[in-house]
């Protein structure tokens, strides 16, 4: 099994020419981790998160699981570094009597490959866990099943497939021709709304309104840094950031971590922005992974190739000019009810033409001088040959009726006034 994954991911290096990835996530498998470590020996192998929390209702005892699985959570999930996840376990744990479970501590001795604050500083795009993958088997799931056959199954896939380059040519056709509304009018949110695809300026700003309610107070200052401490009341209780500036670099880096682990700059950080009053976001801090051009640019082989997209190029500007048309055209219209009317029926004739077209033409004919690709329709259905299904002769009727039987002596192949009976004298 190692042997094949150590396959798998030299392949993928080969079409994947742009080196190692920073991190990988799987759930525990031995022989994945071995040919992780043999195929890419400088990336951080993180464990899926979800498929070890998970495990706490099985693994526990019940009325441990029920009493203390909150307080497990809180030492996961709400701790900054090192030190303080490891005093949160360790009280957790002896107030459950845990101490010496096995497989506690088993997951205590990973906890480098799994734990947030051990694995923030590794860039992940903010996924600690492998729902990207486990949302893929999702989506894929209604267009195939296990019954399909092997060709039922390719044409499913395709069109599974798509479907999802529709819907991305759909966002890309947003964040081309929208600018998404800021809810803050600060120069610095209508720089991100222009640079930003919408889904990460939506999470850029969830930040930038929590920033305004962080509080900085100077821990200490030298010659090469300052370093703040960035406050904020969040459930009750009071969490406490450190921000350190570096004088030279002219860097801001947070304890939180969240621009190292996700790319996007931190609410402790945007604070110390407010209070230094930059109001445009400087270029270092904006990754090129989450910007409307993306995409922009060649995308070459380990060849030199120009590897092309298997979408249309020229899809989305057609989609955008037809878009604009048919957006002056309703608004024109509108302006009277003769041109609803006009506006109405052009469109249904023109609906009309759209699906001849698509069907294709009429002319059925195969082959001739013309270079043009011929199509060619189901064959009209016919009524079967042979006798009508109307006519029926007396041999069928009686079998429709079923056998008769003699009423006098009940034997078959006569009736009453045949009967032997009877007529014997």
């Amino acid at each position: 099994m190692t042997e094949s994954f150590v396959w798998m991911f030299e392949e993928f290096k080969k079409a994947m020419p742009g080196g190692e990835p920073k991190t990988i996530i799987t759930d525990q498998d031995a022989a994945m981790a071995i040919a992780i470590s043999i195929a890419f020996p400088t990336t951080f192998h993180r464990l899926c998160i979800w498929h070890i929390t998970s495990k706490f209702s099985v693994k526990l005892p019940r009325d441990a699981y029920n009493e203390y699985w909150r307080e497990f959570q809180k030492a996961i999930w709400d701790t900054d570094n090192k030190d303080e996840f490891d005093a949160k376990w360790n009280i957790v744990v002896t107030k459950a009597g845990l101490t010496d479970h096995p497989w506690l501590s088993s997951m205590f001795d990973l906890r480098e490959s799994w734990v947030p604050a051990y694995a923030r500083q590794f860039f992940a795009a903010g996924m600690s866990s492998s729902q990207r993958a486990e949302g893929s088997h999702g989506f894929f799931k209604q267009y195939i099943s296990r019954r399909n056959s092997l060709m039922d199954f390719i044409i499913r896939f395709e069109r599974a497939l798509s479907h999802q380059r529709e819907k991305e040519l759909v966002a890309d056709h947003v964040d081309a021709f929208e600018v998404a509304q800021c809810l803050l009018p600060m120069p610095m949110n209508k720089q991100m709304a222009t640079l930003y695809t919408r889904t990460m300026f939506q999470k850029f700003e969830q930040e930038l309104i929590e920033s305004t309610a962080c509080f900085l107070e100077l821990k200490t200052e030298d010659a090469c840094k300052v370093v703040f401490n960035v406050s904020e009341r969040k459930n009750w209780e009071t969490r406490v950031a450190e921000v350190v500036y570096v004088k030279d670099s002219d860097h801001a880096s947070c304890s939180c971590q969240r621009f190292e682990f996700v790319g996007i700059i931190c609410k402790h950080i945007l604070a110390l922005f407010r209070r230094d009053q930059i109001e445009y976001m400087p270029e270092k801090y904006i990754l090129k992974r989450w910007k409307k051009t993306a995409k922009c640019g060649l995308v070459s082989d380990a060849n030199g190739k120009e590897i092309k997209d298997c979408a249309d190029p020229g899809l989305l500007i057609k989609r955008s000019t037809m878009s604009r048309l048919a957006s002056d055209v309703v608004e024109d219209a509108l302006m009277s009810e003769e041109g609803c009317e006009v506006l109405s029926e052009t469109l249904k004739s023109l609906q009309v033409k759209l699906k001849l077209l698509k069907d294709g033409p009429s002319n059925n004919e195969v082959g001739g001088s013309s270079s043009q690709t011929q199509y060619m329709k189901d064959p009209k259905r016919v009524r079967c040959k042979g006798r009508s299904k109307g006519v029926t002769g007396a041999k069928e009727k009686a079998m429709k009726r079923g056998i008769r039987h003699c009423r006098e002596c009940g034997h078959i192949g006569h009736d009453r006034r045949q009967c032997p009976a009877l007529n014997t004298p």
